[in-house]
């Protein structure tokens, strides 16, 4: 978490997003010197992630406030669970709360279902990927959220990992060429990443030196056929269409991987409130 680029500024960015000239209802109804315990309260099954970015908040309104964490990131929360509580001035807790809870409901959101997609494979072998369907400038936080929920990250954007995909294939003129000229310019020792849609492109993907071969939208007999093609002369990757419903069955085809656009771009907010007792 204390790697996320800009974590501080996000913060206030969000927080003067929020609070504009003041606070216009708590202004009114505190006279400021109130002070109480809230509780942040789990209302269903959720994998907690975040929870250091849940003080921050607090605190960049209020150093003052003293913040109590009972489960760490990674450990699920029942139904009903007190996850952390905040004491001391009310009307400061009320000036993080809306913030706070934003940031840590969603990264919750994504380590729960992350959660879920590897309980869903759990004894097949394949991992559970990440990839950068991503909330812009939000990235390095929902990637931690995967983590959290016990999903791996896939690459962290264009400058760490080479995929190649359909257009660049088009591009370059056909997969060969484009590992070709990628083997020619990347640094020694990094992957080379290929998407494929068929078994043709499978065989010529493994053929030009492909490390990690993509499977990408294919249905369960023709994943099945790539792996046996490919024999363990690269890794394989599954993507494309991939639900908690079928990906199991993906799972069971022998691909070491499979990544998950939907566990950024899709995963519901958690159910989290903030009560004061």
């Amino acid at each position: 978490m204390d790697s996320v680029v800009g974590l501080k500024d996000l913060i206030h960015r969000a927080l003067d997003e929020d609070m504009g000239s003041g606070d216009l209802t708590t202004t009114a109804v505190l006279d400021g010197g109130e002070t109480g315990v809230a509780q942040a309260v789990s209302k269903g099954d959720i994998v907690v992630a975040g929870i250091d970015l849940f003080r921050e908040v607090f605190g960049a309104v209020d150093p003052s406030l003293a913040f109590e964490a009972y489960l760490a990131d990674g450990r699920a929360a029942g139904k009903g669970a007190c996850i952390a509580s905040i004491s001391g001035s009310l009307k400061s807790i009320l000036l993080a709360e809306r913030v706070a809870l934003n940031f840590f409901q969603r990264m919750c959101g994504i380590a729960t279902l992350t959660r879920r997609y590897v309980e869903a494979v759990r004894g097949t072998g394949a991992t559970i990927l990440d990839t950068r369907k991503t909330t812009p400038t939000l990235r390095g936080l929902e990637k931690y959220a995967v983590t959290a929920g016990g999903g791996t990250n896939h690459r962290f954007g264009l400058y760490d990992g080479v995929m190649i995909k359909d257009n660049h294939i088009t591009a370059a003129g056909g997969i060969t060429q484009a590992v070709r000229k990628v083997k020619g310019t990347t640094p020694p020792g990094m992957k080379i990443e290929v998407e494929t849609k068929n078994l043709e492109e499978v065989a010529e993907a493994l053929a030009a030196g492909a490390d990690i071969i993509m499977l990408d939208n294919m249905g369960i007999g023709e994943m099945k056929e790539a792996v046996s093609l490919i024999g363990g002369k690269a890794l394989v990757e599954a993507s494309g269409n991939v639900t908690l419903s079928n990906v199991r069955e993906i799972a069971q085809t022998g691909v070491d991987c499979i990544s998950v656009g939907a566990l950024t771009h899709s995963a519901p907010a958690a159910d989290i409130s903030l009560l004061f007792k």
